[in-house]
């Protein structure tokens, strides 16, 4: 259980992701220019909002024994790109507005479809009266009267200066419909389905013992392992069902990785996140006392989609590395995951698409033994060959869903737990 001012401190980095979300209108989310000029303000706010929620609000927030809870669920935890389930693939059908036609697209043709559930998991849809599919398709359709929620991609626009952040469309017509909260999930249904194994033609995580020798090594005897996660507004959780206190309470990645790590080695795992939003690798570079403090034995190093707004991977690199330099300098044995980010939406102006794939590249040339790259871009970019945004957007521009957080956690694990510990049956 948190103490409330954990849960304030919490609350407060919700809070404080606004500094992601609303730098739209100088550069990609979290704008350095943005950040330096509003840290003070931002400060005292987030700071106010940590007194009023201990001092008046703590018992608003303390943890409700009826409140719903989330259950651990290894399936959830297994590679979407590995076996032949897929457990609660999100999709937001889009509709025509001539036709009325609604569909949306799988990430493999199903050969059978288990359940189709809406986001939150209290409703079950039926195939006939509520969808259709044809069996090693990766089409689903609604019929007219379905029950499942749907959307033309009209309603996911807003008019040019009518919300507040500036979301300008690729196109320029108007702006993407920004979500502060579960607006997307709300709008989003998962499906669970089997299909036919497949040899993903990407790059994809895999396990390699050398590559975090002294981590696996802990992991392996069962001896407590301190990890220190410092990333931007996707590793505080934005947008994770449990970040925003609704079902089906999905904790965001950095829990899932935590509750897997415990679960499948039998260990305890403290984990310390010290994520904040709208940050990026130039402002972790004076954050490396925090890191430090804590004396982990693996440090998750998680930036890039602030950085989109305009560093070269050249300054990326360097950032990064220096990072590391510097954490080593007290920490020599330390060891390293770099997260090279998953894509942002496509269509939004602001993001430099460019950008993630050389940020990857730059930062798998810093891997060496004790440094391992945790690769998002690479599934991503195969996501987006597959899907839409809408389908796995938490935010509508550069945040996760819980799929994406289980993705998150997923592509983690795998660098972490040998594979029969990941497929192993609960």
């Amino acid at each position: 259980m948190q103490s409330p001012f954990q849960l304030a401190l919490r609350h407060s980095f919700r809070f404080a992701s606004f500094l992601d979300q609303g730098a739209a209108s100088n550069s990609a989310v979290g704008c350095p220019r943005f950040c330096s000029a509003m840290a003070p303000s931002l400060c005292a706010i987030v700071l106010s909002s940590v007194f009023l929620v201990v001092s008046g609000m703590g018992s608003a927030l303390a943890d409700d024994p009826a409140q719903p809870r989330w259950k651990y669920n290894p399936k959830l935890l297994r590679p979407v790109w590995q076996g032949n389930t897929v457990e609660g693939e999100p999709v937001l059908f889009i509709r025509d507005p001539k036709t009325g036609l609604a569909k949306a697209s799988l990430l493999f043709p199903a050969r059978k479809i288990l359940s189709v559930q809406n986001s939150t998991g209290d409703i079950a849809y039926e195939e006939g009266r509520d969808y259709h599919w044809k069996r090693e398709s990766r089409e689903l359709m609604l019929p007219a009267n379905s029950r499942i929620v749907s959307r033309t991609l009209a309603e996911l626009r807003r008019p040019a200066g009518s919300q507040k952040y500036a979301l300008t469309h690729r196109d320029g017509n108007g702006e993407i419909f920004f979500g502060g909260k579960l607006e997307y999930h709300n709008m989003q249904t998962c499906i669970t389905y089997t299909h036919a194994p497949e040899d993903w033609k990407t790059r994809l995580p895999t396990f390699n013992e050398q590559a975090l020798p002294r981590t696996i090594e802990k992991l392996r005897a069962h001896k407590p392992v301190s990890i220190v996660l410092i990333g931007d507004s996707i590793s505080t959780g934005c947008n994770a069902s449990g970040w925003a206190g609704e079902a089906p309470f999905q904790p965001s990645f950095p829990d899932l990785l935590q509750q897997h790590l415990e679960a499948r080695r039998q260990t305890t795992v403290r984990l310390t996140n010290l994520s904040v939003s709208g940050k990026d690798t130039r402002w972790v570079l004076s954050m490396i006392d925090d890191v430090v403090a804590p004396r982990p034995d693996l440090i998750i190093v998680a930036f890039g989609m602030n950085d989109a707004a305009g560093r070269s991977a050249l300054e990326y690199q360097a950032n990064t590395k220096a990072v590391m330099t510097k954490i080593r300098e007290t920490l020599p044995q330390t060891e390293f995951i770099l997260v090279a980010s998953m894509l942002g939406n496509p269509n939004w102006t602001r993001l430099q698409h460019e950008l993630f794939p050389r940020y990857r590249d730059a930062l798998a040339e810093l891997c060496e033994p004790g440094i391992a790259l945790a690769d998002m871009t690479s599934l991503w970019t195969e996501f987006f060959k597959r899907k839409q945004n809408q389908d796995l957007t938490g935010n509508g521009v550069n945040h996760p869903n819980d799929f994406g957080h289980r993705v998150y956690a997923q592509v983690l694990s795998t660098l972490l737990i040998p594979p029969a510990g990941i497929n192993a049956q609960p």
